[in-house]
């Protein structure tokens, strides 16, 4: 969910997101996420504008990470959006029983706006 200067609520990867966030002890981190109702191309080797509307609603990016009090620093190795690689992903958090939630403030690329981000993800019991 993102939340513009103007209090206007956005959710550009539907009401339903799905993806994964692991954070290994070794220090590692990598997170994948994709829109809820993204579309399903008709082949294989799909169009331009399909492949570019897949690629719109998904984000994925691993690297390492450092912890400070109440934020995350995701160093980021490789990326979904090559403007990320190297560089430095500051979220802050929150956790709550097996909620953890990650914001952020993103500027537009004229850096008029400032665009605030929130994700929530569940932890995942495992079954053993």
């Amino acid at each position: 969910m993102a939340t513009t200067p103007a209090g206007e609520r956005l959710t550009p990867y539907g009401e339903n997101p799905r993806g994964y966030l692991s954070y290994a002890a070794d220090g590692r981190m990598q997170v994948i996420g994709a829109a809820s109702r993204r579309i399903l191309p008709a082949a294989s080797t799909a169009p331009d504008s399909d492949r570019a509307a897949l690629h719109d609603t998904m984000f994925a990016y691993a690297g390492t990470y450092s912890l400070g009090v109440g934020k995350v620093t995701h160093h980021v190795d490789i990326s979904w959006n090559e403007l990320w690689t190297g560089t430095d992903q500051v979220r802050l958090f929150e956790v709550q029983g097996n909620t953890l939630t990650l914001t952020t403030r993103i500027r537009d690329a004229e850096g008029a706006t400032e665009t605030h981000y929130a994700l929530v993800w569940e932890r995942i019991c495992s079954a053993g």
